[in-house]
Order: C-alpha cells, then sequence, then structure tokens
C-alpha cells in the first residue's frame, strides 16, 4: 500500500458505483460521475495498484444452501495476531479480524451446508492460546456486500440506479450445478473482479464466449456477486465496530430491517447464539460511533443488550485471497 495516497470525493464516488456494479465499464462508470472514460481508468488503476481498492467476484453462499458462520475465537493476550493470520490462509475463510485489543478474533467460514459442522470446528487451531470459541450460523443477511457502501454517503441512490443490475425474477430462485469452469472462474475473479474476459479464458482455459455466457448465467441466478474491498482509514473511516445485539424472536425481522437501513451499516445479519442480530458499523471516528450508538441504534426495536467489539486490525476481506489492502486495514 502506498501510504501517501490521497484520496478525494471522486475516489469515493468510483468506490460508491463500484459497490453497485464491480463489472461496470469504464463508460457507464464515467456517465454516471460525469467525467471521461480516461480519467475513471486512470483514477481505478492508481487505487488498485496502490493496494486501497479492490474488485472481487464471490460465490453468494444464500443461493448455495447456506450463509456460513461466524467463528468468535477468544484467545489469550498476544496470540490473537498468530491464530487470525493462520486463519487467514485457510480458502474456506472470509472476514478475519483483530477485536477487542487483540484479544479476540473474528472470522467467517464458508463452510456449505452439506458439510459437517464438526468437521468445520475441527479445523480451527488448537492450543491453550485459545480460551473459548463460540460458532453462529448465519440465518439471515439484511445488508452486506453489494451496495453496502452507505456509509461513503457522495452520491445520492438515483445518481447511481443506472448502474444497477436489473433483478431478474423469472431466474431469481433458480438453482444451477456448479462445475470445473465455475470453480476456476471463482477462483480467478476472488483475485480480480475486474479481469477481462479475455484474462479469464487464458487463466482458466476455457474460450472467452464460454467463460462470458457462463458469468451472465452465474449472475443471472444469483450465485456470481461483485464485492469492494476497501482500505478504511485510506478512505477516511477510522473507526470500525461489531455490534452483537440481542433481541426477542418476536422483534428480531423489525430491528434487522431498520438496522440495515442506516448508512453506517457495511452488514447485518440474524445469527443463532445469545447475540442473535450481528451488525458491523463503519464510521470516521469515534465521536461519530457514539452518535450512531445513542442516537441510531438506541431507536431499534426490542434490543434488550448491545456489546460492542472494535475492530483493531482486518487480515482478511471478503474474497479468499488476501489482497494488499488488508495489511492496511483497520
Amino acid at each position: 500500500m502506498v501510504d501517501t495516497i490521497t484520496i478525494d470525493d471522486l475516489d469515493r464516488q468510483l468506490a460508491q458505483c463500484l459497490g453497485v456494479d464491480g463489472r461496470a465499464s469504464f463508460s457507464q462508470l464515467a456517465e454516471v460521475l460525469d467525467v471521461s472514460d480516461q480519467t475513471v481508468a486512470r483514477r481505478y488503476r492508481r487505487l488498485r495498484s496502490a493496494g486501497v481498492l479492490r474488485v472481487v467476484g464471490l460465490k453468494a453462499r444464500k443461493q448455495l444452501g447456506s450463509l456460513g458462520w461466524f467463528l468468535r475465537i477468544r484467545c489469550v493476550p498476544g496470540a490473537g495476531p498468530a491464530i487470525a493470520a493462520a486463519l487467514a490462509g485457510r480458502a474456506d475463510t472470509a472476514w478475519i479480524q483483530l477485536l477487542s485489543g487483540n484479544t479476540e478474533v473474528l472470522c467467517t467460514l464458508r463452510g456449505d451446508a452439506r458439510e459437517d459442522r464438526e468437521v468445520l470446528l475441527a479445523k480451527l487451531p488448537r492450543g491453550e492460546r485459545i480460551v473459548d470459541v463460540t460458532a453462529h450460523s448465519l440465518l439471515h443477511m439484511f445488508t452486506g456486500g453489494p451496495d453496502a457502501l452507505g456509509f461513503l454517503q457522495v452520491l445520492p441512490a438515483q445518481k447511481v440506479e443506472p448502474l444497477r443490475q436489473p433483478f431478474r425474477e423469472s431466474h431469481a430462485d433458480g438453482h444451477v450445478e456448479l462445475g470445473e469452469l465455475d470453480f476456476a472462474l471463482f477462483d480467478a475473479l476472488g483475485v480480480d473482479g475486474r479481469a477481462s474476459h479475455a484474462e479469464l479464458a487464458a487463466t482458466t482455459g476455457w474460450s472467452e464466449s464460454t467463460v462470458r455466457r457462463r458469468m451472465d448465467q452465474l449472475r443471472a441466478v444469483g450465485v456470481l456477486y461483485f464485492d469492494v474491498e476497501l482500505d478504511m482509514p485510506v478512505f477516511g473511516f477510522r473507526s470500525a465496530t461489531w455490534l452483537w445485539l440481542s433481541v426477542p424472536p418476536a422483534d428480531l425481522a423489525a430491528a434487522g430491517e431498520a438496522l440495515a437501513k442506516f448508512p453506517e451499516v457495511a452488514y447485518a445479519a440474524a445469527t443463532t447464539g445469545a447475540a442473535n442480530l450481528a451488525a458491523c458499523v463503519i464510521c470516521r471516528d469515534e465521536s461519530e460511533f457514539y452518535e450512531f450508538l445513542t442516537a441510531k441504534a438506541a431507536t431499534l426495536p426490542g434490543v434488550q443488550r448491545v456489546e460492542t467489539a472494535p475492530i483493531i486490525r482486518t487480515l482478511k476481506q471478503a474474497s479468499p485471497a488476501r489482497s494488499p489492502i488488508a495489511a492496511g486495514a483497520r
């Protein structure tokens, strides 16, 4: 990462647009941003080469039968970084983060519903440094992934609407069997979600027309989506915090839906466990987070208990493939 890179509003607007459609062409992005194609291309390449922004293509877990799991791993002081690094090296993990003074590690497991849960938990690093592990199955996602960059707050929703992929109701609940090409595509798109069809064809060994057609099919049935990984501090957001809320089942849906409407909330999901609603809140600083907590989170229906856990460091973001962004993310 280039520490001296300067981020301006056009960079933030570009990041917001890519959050709506990570595969949008430079000409489409330029039309929304009212600048030239060359300016958009130059800005994107600058941000990506500096290691502060990356578009990745991912499998949509819901369409494959499982949203995955949260693991909260509590450890002795000083042990967190090594445990997090070991988890980040695995292909079935995402969002590896050190919380609460490096004494807690949070990660998402990508295990399919068919996979034995006991096997997933058995893969954890062993040793006396881990003092407690809790596993939380993700039941329902209220917000996250695409279109979860509302905290940038630089462009009105109607401005980026032309980039939004049309909803194809006839395909929304479609079923697709993944094959060799699909797994190769996900591997390549997990490194660079904006790789050209020609580049993907060269990487996977399939023809460009086959790659293009298959990507269109995967997007149509909702199995493939695109996310944006950001170096949050570089973009001006130095306070990232997990909220763990305990909500009666009767209020869970209403609380989750209300939480998802706040632009500061980058992710919100219902989970199993005593704290059955989890959310990641992105703010510019601790003062802004305090305002969110007291003026917004306080209005959620039915909340009985709130636990906050600041993110000290992010070692891995959404993609199974690590990127330089994680080295600077907080």
